[in-house]
């Protein structure tokens, strides 16, 4: 039996939120606005002086300890009172790999940097020709004395607009099955060679990059583990980012909001939320996420005791981005004609343009399109379901 008790960690973390969460973050999370580096960079600093940034780390590592239970609370508060994302590539992603399988030296020098702040960090796996199959990877490291030079292109990249460290999959035997010859590096992002191009999206946000090397010479105490077994660390890096996309805290504040919105919508003269029909796919959304959750519950507490999520995370991925993409879809739904891409530009601090409809309505055609990545990265909904079927039902 545990003896934390969760209502007290609850009021504790609400009465945190309150009072360390400025009105320009919260305005930013409600609205959907784009956060910037600084944004990030803020609530980052505030978490690390809490001791509240690294839910998913040990104690001796400078984590929180928390269990299962506390995470979830935590993570659901922190939506609901529109707290922004962390990053996730760092603390959630590089963290947990370099306490499995870095060496001393690595921890010591990495995971500290990575709570202060100095490192940014972002992933490099997928490339053109290699997203869902990930092993297809072509970016080539050839090792020089003392250095890996490498040579590729990783593409997709999320926010190495702002990045100065990146952990890439290479490949280092041309020769060796897909699966195998392939090593795990870490980058420094301001080595000659590395150049960020960044990809404008939909909502003419720059949210993703191509990132290129050209003879980037790469010490090579910078590797993790050993050569050629980078696809072993790569797959339980993956099933830590699987969990993390799941999203069941917002999921649970993006359908709060779905069901006020609801009630201040119109259909008929009656509020939106009376109708049977959509009344009807609300509840079985929702009905979903309580399933959900349990199982999130049940993967964080596995992880808490020192095991890596198994093929619960590839559940969690297809359910979590699936949930999320129906809230968003009857978010747009609900909100109607106001629901018009880009009409964000409006609410952008320094624009005089009056915005039409609602402000909740801004934002719900950019994360109605923005979401639709979801089931995409981290693994297609279609690649989890071969992990599962090999996995669980032996196929």
């Amino acid at each position: 039996m545990s003896s934390v008790d969760y209502d007290a960690f609850r009021t504790e973390v609400k009465a945190f939120l309150a009072n360390a969460l400025s009105e320009n973050l919260k305005e930013k999370i409600r609205l959907g606005l784009p956060m910037t580096k600084a944004d990030h960079e803020e609530w980052h600093a505030i978490l690390n002086d809490k001791g509240w940034l690294a839910v998913n780390w040990p104690v001796e590592y400078g984590g929180t300890g928390w269990d299962g239970m506390q995470r979830q609370i935590y993570e659901i508060e922190a939506c609901l009172a529109n707290a922004p994302r962390v990053v996730p590539f760092g603390l959630a992603m590089m963290g947990p790999i370099l306490q499995k399988f870095g060496n001393d030296t690595q921890k010591a020098y990495f995971l500290p940097r990575i709570l202060n702040g100095e490192h940014w960090w972002c992933q490099g796996y997928s490339e053109p020709g290699a997203g869902s199959d990930l092993a297809s990877l072509k970016t080539k490291a050839v090792r020089d004395g003392d250095h890996y030079v490498v040579n590729g292109q990783k593409t997709w990249t999320t926010l190495a607009q702002h990045a100065n460290w990146i952990f890439c999959l290479v490949r280092t035997d041309p020769n060796a099955k897909k699966q195998e010859g392939i090593s795990f590096l870490l980058i420094d992002m301001t080595t000659p060679g590395v150049e960020v191009r960044p990809i404008e999206l939909l909502d003419g946000d720059c949210e993703v990059n191509e990132v290129w090397f050209d003879n980037v010479r790469v010490p090579v105490e910078n590797l993790i583990g050993e050569e050629n077994e980078g696809w072993t660390y790569a797959k339980y890096l993956l099933t830590h980012e699987r969990t993390n996309i799941a999203g069941v805290g917002f999921s649970n504040a993006n359908l709060i909001a779905l069901k006020a919105i609801a009630q201040k919508e119109q259909l008929n003269g009656q509020p939106l939320a009376d109708n049977p029909r959509f009344a009807a796919r609300m509840a079985e959304v929702e009905i979903d996420l309580m399933a959900m959750a349990t199982t999130n519950l049940r993967t964080i507490a596995k992880v808490a005791s020192g095991q890596a999520p198994g093929v619960e995370s590839s559940m969690l991925k297809i359910k979590g981005t699936e949930i999320r993409q129906e809230i968003d879809d009857l978010t747009r739904r609900a909100v109607g004609p106001y629901a018009v891409p880009k009409s964000l530009d409006a609410l952008a601090e320094g624009n005089n343009n009056e915005q039409i409809g609602p402000d909740y309505a801004a934002s719900a055609s950019v994360k109605y399109f923005n979401n639709r990545k979801l089931t995409i990265f981290g693994g297609s909904t279609e690649v989890q379901r071969s992990i599962i079927s090999k996995s669980v039902l032996g196929l």
